[in-house]
């Protein structure tokens, strides 16, 4: 077999892979392995840091594209070029060295398009050639699972195409970035605007996402509607019920009443008309892929994506988890035959027996044609003991659990209710009742009730029977239409996987069905982290908002396709092409660069007429707005979404939130509150039942409190 070196993709990973084997030396920056059955003559574990290579920077081609200016673009390379990162030059000597002196190379980087891309760009940069190349291709860190993954390697074909997939969205990342961040920031620039602006192949038109859900809710009018609803009273007990008419005026809804000549809440006779009962089950739910655990995570942790990617990561490194950053929600026999021999255990860690009803696979959670690179995220062989479980930390423990759960639901019972119908006639007027009676609670019992779904429990309705007559009283409820609601960080994951919902044309939408979205599973979470950290949004208590810096870039790529997800989704498309086998990378770049020259062709001219106001006034604003009324030694300044006090790290925690009871407060207002201590009588303040209420906001021993009149 002769000299064999192995490349992790960080120092965590290769201590995993060298737990499987004996050591026999252990170096800062490799390990060695002792002779074993898989490899007779030892073998060299060394990794990477993440990306060891990363492309050139523009300056490193040409000394004038050093400088911003709109006439050097596009910068278009004729080569792309690669150098070491910063930092990491030593390592990436002794990499080079090994690799040199092996007679084998096998890549043990993450299972993934970026692992791919990892290997050979190192690989590339240390000039090693014609060295046969294996892959190692693995779901779980544990030891069987890795000694197995060894013993059985893969070839390279599949490999090299998955890095000159991943190489070309890293390259066409870069020319977009590079390009469109210097046009869009020195265009502003020369408004006025003095505000960096990053601009990605990804990150803009989700930016722009969030900017149109936000347009709608702005722009929305309520109106109100009419409805007429029941009170009935039968011998067993109250119900009650509303008909199906709908209407834009009291007056109209009126009417109705008088033509069958009834008044509201007099009481009358109603007369039972017809009951239906009918039988329904819901089936265990899908097994989790990563982004289905961060919406699931989201919705009742309200952890963010990044978060809960990241946590799982260290439940992968504990040998507690599947990989991770799986887009799949499906698993084969070998995952299914161990998992069905362990729902003991499983049920002793969640706490919960129950008898297994479905230890055959079925289609809905078992389906190899389904699982091309990685199966769903499911708990390992390996079962942790009590202590181990107790020792995780909190959140860690909390998606442990959710995993566990979601995994063994499937080999139990549906869960199953009867769901009742009453029509009640009055006066010839029909009203309907829908009431819910669980039979068999089954999967759900898994769930703790604090973290299952709070959904509007249909009532339990009275034993009541045909023909009865009951007593009415007839109301006319007056309802308002409600605004779409921005979304939360965990429904901004799926609408960037599913932003076909968003698109109106069928084709376009089925493209971004079939290669889900923008970006992929694995980079979602942090191109939401990304596009936070250039303030382009804000997220408080989990709402998405769009700042006034991410309304500026809008306006300035509407209409552009760096607005259009249906761009992103067929880059994304040809991108999955060139890992197929069936694009090229030269056509691809080709496409970029047509794209980034009819941009900065019609950009200028779009800039131009874009309102940007409000950024500036948000720019000017982040000056220092007042003394702070609590240890009179800092200034109140302006932290995105509320003003903190600039002394914190000597210990003063006052804050001012900039959103209090659903109203946004404006500077002024802030500097009334924190000079006088209170301010002046305010309108539009919210309720938690949505009603509005006026108030003056006043300073109580550092709470802030409302002061009525």
């Amino acid at each position: 077999m002769g000299r064999v070196v192995i490349l992790a993709e960080k120092p965590s990973q290769a201590k995993a892979y060298a737990d499987a084997f004996k050591v026999a030396k252990k170096t800062k920056n490799y390990i060695e392995l002792q002779p074993s059955a898989t490899f007779p003559q030892g073998a060299t574990i060394t990794w990477g840091i993440g990306h060891l290579v990363e492309l050139k920077q523009p300056a490193d081609y040409k000394p004038e594209w050093k400088r911003w200016s709109l006439a050097q673009l596009p910068m278009i390379p004729e080569q792309y070029e690669f150098r070491v990162s910063k930092g990491k030059w030593d390592q990436f000597q002794e990499v080079k060295r090994l690799f040199r002196e092996a007679d084998i190379l096998i890549n043990a980087c993450d299972v993934d398009r970026e692992g791919s891309n990892i290997f050979y760009s190192i690989l590339r940069q240390t000039g090693v050639r014609n060295k046969p190349i294996q892959r190692l291709w693995i779901n779980s860190l544990e030891i069987d699972e890795i000694r197995k993954g060894f013993a059985h390697l893969r070839d390279n074909r599949k490999d090299l195409l998955l890095y000159r997939e991943a190489q070309t969205r890293q390259i066409s990342d870069w020319l977009v970035g590079m390009n469109a961040s210097r046009l869009y920031t020195m265009l502003l620039k020369a408004k006025g605007l003095q505000e960096t602006m990053s601009i990605g192949r990804v990150q803009s038109p989700t930016v722009y996402m969030i900017y149109k859900r936000q347009i709608e809710i702005e722009n929305f009018k309520p109106s109100n509607f009419y409805e007429l609803t029941g009170d009935f009273l039968s011998e067993k007990g109250p119900y009650k019920g509303k008909a199906a008419v709908k209407k834009d005026k009291r007056e109209e809804a009126e009417a109705i009443l008088m033509q069958a000549n009834i008044k509201e809440n007099e009481s009358l006779p109603g007369t039972i008309k017809e009951i239906k009962k009918v039988k329904k089950s819901v089936k265990p739910p899908k097994l989790h892929s990563l982004s289905t655990l961060q919406a699931k995570a989201n919705k009742i942790w309200k952890y963010s994506p990044a978060k809960v990617l990241e946590i799982v990561q260290s439940l992968y490194e504990k040998k507690l988890v599947s990989y991770p950053r799986s887009d799949c929600q499906w698993i084969t026999e070998a995952e299914f035959d161990y998992l069905v021999k362990q729902v003991p255990s499983y049920q002793r860690i969640i706490g919960q027996a129950f008898e297994v009803v479905n230890n055959r696979p079925q289609k809905r959670y078992v389906d190899s044609s389904k699982v091309e690179e990685h199966y769903a995220i499911i708990p390992t062989k390996s079962i942790p003991s009590e202590q181990k479980i107790v020792g995780l930390p909190p959140m860690e423990r909390n998606i442990y659990m959710e995993i566990v759960r979601n995994t063994i639901a499937m080999f139990h019972r549906d869960y199953q209710y009867e769901e009742t119908t009453i029509l009640t006639d009055v006066k010839g007027i029909e009203f309907k009742t829908i009431g819910k009676v669980e039979l068999d609670k089954g999967f759900q019992e898994l769930w703790p009730m604090s973290i299952k779904k709070k959904k509007d429990e249909e009532p339990l309705l009275p034993a009541v029977t045909k023909q009865e007559i009951v007593e009415a009283k007839i109301h006319i409820h007056e309802g308002t239409t409600q605004p779409p609601k921005p979304y939360t960080e965990g429904q901004l994951v799926q609408m960037m996987k599913t932003c076909g919902k968003l698109i109106e044309d069928e084709g376009e939408s089925d493209i971004l069905k079939e290669v889900e979205g923008l970006g992929t599973e694995a980079t979602r979470a942090g191109i939401i982290e990304t596009i936070k950290k250039h303030g382009y949004i804000e997220v408080a208590k989990n709402i998405v908002t769009i700042t006034d810096k991410g309304r500026v870039l809008c306006e300035t790529i509407e209409g552009s396709l760096l607005s259009s997800p249906s761009m992103t989704a067929k880059w994304e498309t040809y991108l999955r092409k060139i890992g197929n086998g069936n694009g090229s990378q030269e056509a691809f770049l080709g496409s970029i660069s047509k794209f980034l020259h009819h941009l900065i062709e019609v950009t200028p001219a779009k800039v131009a007429g874009t309102n940007i106001q409000a950024a500036l006034t948000t720019a000017q604003s982040k000056e220092p707005v007042v003394a702070c009324p609590i240890c009179h030694q800092g200034k109140m300044v302006d932290r995105k979404s509320f003003y903190g006090c600039s002394n914190y790290k000597a210990g003063c925690k006052f804050t001012v939130s900039k959103t209090i009871a659903g109203k946004k407060l404006s500077p002024n207002q802030v500097k009334d509150l924190c000079q006088n201590g209170i301010t002046k009588e305010m309108k539009g303040f919210k309720s938690k039942k949505g009603t509005s209420f006026s108030a003056k906001l006043k300073l109580d021993q550092g709470k802030i409190v409302f002061e009525f009149q």
